[in-house]
Order: C-alpha cells, then sequence, then structure tokens
C-alpha cells in the first residue's frame, strides 16, 4: 500500500475511534439503512435494466406505453429497437454517458411528476436521433440530396414514426402494452 493511502487510512482510524460506541453504532446503522434504500430504488426502479438495449425496458416508466406499442406496430419495430435511434453509437463511452445523463433526467421528471402532457425530444436528443436516422438511412438520404433539398430534420416530413402524437391523457387504452412486473409484489400480503 503506497504511503499516502496509509496515511489517509490511518486519520480515518483516528477520528472513528474517536468517536463514542454509540455514534459508531449509529453510523452503521445510517450507512446500514442507506445502503438498503439504495438497493429498494435499484430494485423497484429495475435500474440494472437499463444496461441492456431491450425495448421492453422503456415501459419501466408508465409515459412510455404508447411510444412502445406504436414502435412495436410500426415499421421500425420489425428492424430496430429503442436504443437504435435514441441513443449515440459513435462509442460505448458516449452510448453509457448519455443513457446515464439522459436516465437522470427522466428518474427525475418521472419521480417528481413533471412529465409533460406531450412527450418530446430534448434538444440534445434531437440531435442524437437525427445522427442515427442519417446513420441507417444514408442510402435514402443521398438519393434526397441528389434531388435538392433542403436541410431538415427527418421527423419534420416522417412525424408519424411513433404514430400520431396523443397526449398521455388522451391515448386509447386499447394500444397500450401491460408494464412490467416491478417486483412490489414482494411488499403484497399472501
Amino acid at each position: 500500500m503506497s504511503g499516502d493511502k496509509r496515511s489517509i487510512i490511518s486519520v480515518i482510524r483516528s477520528i472513528y475511534s474517536s468517536w463514542s460506541r454509540s455514534l459508531q453504532i449509529f453510523l452503521f446503522i445510517l450507512i446500514g439503512i442507506l445502503l438498503g434504500m439504495a438497493f429498494l430504488t435499484a430494485r423497484v426502479s429495475r435500474a440494472f435494466s437499463y444496461l441492456s438495449d431491450s425495448p421492453e425496458t422503456c415501459m419501466n416508466c408508465h409515459v412510455m406505453t404508447d411510444a412502445y406499442a406504436s414502435w412495436q406496430r410500426g415499421s421500425h419495430g420489425r428492424a430496430a429497437v429503442c436504443n437504435d435511434c435514441h441513443v449515440p453509437h459513435s462509442d460505448i463511452v458516449s452510448k453509457y454517458a448519455f443513457k446515464g445523463m439522459d436516465g437522470t433526467k427522466h428518474s427525475y421528471v418521472f419521480t417528481f411528476r413533471k412529465e409533460p402532457q406531450v412527450i418530446e425530444l430534448s434538444n440534445t436528443a434531437k440531435l442524437v436521433v437525427q445522427s442515427n436516422c442519417i446513420r441507417c438511412h444514408s442510402e435514402q438520404l443521398a438519393m434526397i440530396r441528389l434531388a435538392g433539398t433542403s436541410e431538415r430534420t427527418c421527423w419534420q416530413c416522417h412525424g408519424d414514426i411513433h404514430g400520431r402524437v396523443h397526449s398521455l391523457s388522451a391515448s386509447p387504452a386499447i394500444l397500450r402494452s401491460r408494464l412490467p412486473n416491478a417486483g412490489l409484489n414482494l411488499l403484497k400480503k399472501e
């Protein structure tokens, strides 16, 4: 062990040993409670599912059920998954950094019930989606550029990728897929 690490550990030990026994016990209980809450939050939110590319992961949030249903029934449902369009593909670091930042934002919005009635792409997400449209459809785009059209986003012409945009309260329930089990059955009485 290097000298710096040993000195840090010795400082922590000296501070810890100077505390009373009841303060030490309180600290361990507090750490246990925080770790338990973190585990429960990760379990209920299905946090580890976000590391995958599975489209069902997007349905962890109830507000995404309409987008999932329209993707599943649309042309992209047979050729791509959500992350093919909504996550950068330049390298793995960019992919997971974007997923982390976007996921943190989504967690905040959905936890504090600040979701808009009509979900729209953020400015950063617009750049990612446009880049991915071009990546997958570069041959068609080359033909369009030859025709002399001006630059615009793909969804200005192809706005029905996820079907007609509905507010969250106006979408027909018949189209909604069932939400996945969040593990709350552990809390139910048998």
